[in-house]
């Protein structure tokens, strides 16, 4: 399997394909409206809006596993965040990234870049960086800022991404 085979549920119900986002750098986050980390959707949508153009794409997964912290429904959790953040990258529906429930994207995910400690998510906003070929490249903490990972994604978006299985910088 690789990323382009899954399929994941949208804000609104419907199923929709990874494979609709082939060709483009992906930024997959799971989030949360009541998080310490909250205000990262302001950097997360100024990289989106910086990059878009280039072929870039932040794809939002709410998960209120750690401590309810993204409580209400899709359509709340979306108009929370255009009210306070602007955010107009793809936003889907609620998920779990662990446990019995959890979503199949991110079993993937962490099977592609573990965590340091654990394969499990931590927090909300741990993020997964893939490239234009599907390869999730790397993983970071919820406490990594997106700024902090800009510059990896310009350098991917200018030079393809991998060479040799190394991050070509």
């Amino acid at each position: 399997m690789n990323i382009y085979d899954y399929k994941v549920k949208k804000a609104n119900g419907e199923m929709q394909s990874i494979s609709d986002y082939k060709g483009k750098v992906l930024l997959i986050v799971n989030t949360a409206t009541g998080c310490g980390f909250t205000p990262q959707y302001e950097g997360l949508q100024k990289l989106y809006d910086k990059y878009k153009d280039q072929g870039f794409i932040v794809l939002d997964f709410p998960c209120n596993q750690f401590a309810n912290q993204a409580p209400g429904t899709g359509e709340e959790i979306h108009e929370f965040c255009q009210l306070n953040y602007q955010v107009s990258f793809p936003q889907f529906a609620k998920i779990d990234v662990n446990g019995e429930k959890e979503d199949l994207l991110f079993t993937f995910l962490k099977s592609q870049q573990k965590g340091i400690l654990s394969n499990k998510i931590k927090w909300n906003f741990t993020k997964f960086l893939v490239d234009r070929d599907g390869k999730v490249l790397e993983r970071f903490a919820p406490a990594t800022i997106p700024e902090k990972i800009e510059e990896k994604i310009k350098n991917i978006i200018e030079v393809g991404g991998m060479k040799d299985g190394n991050l070509r910088f």
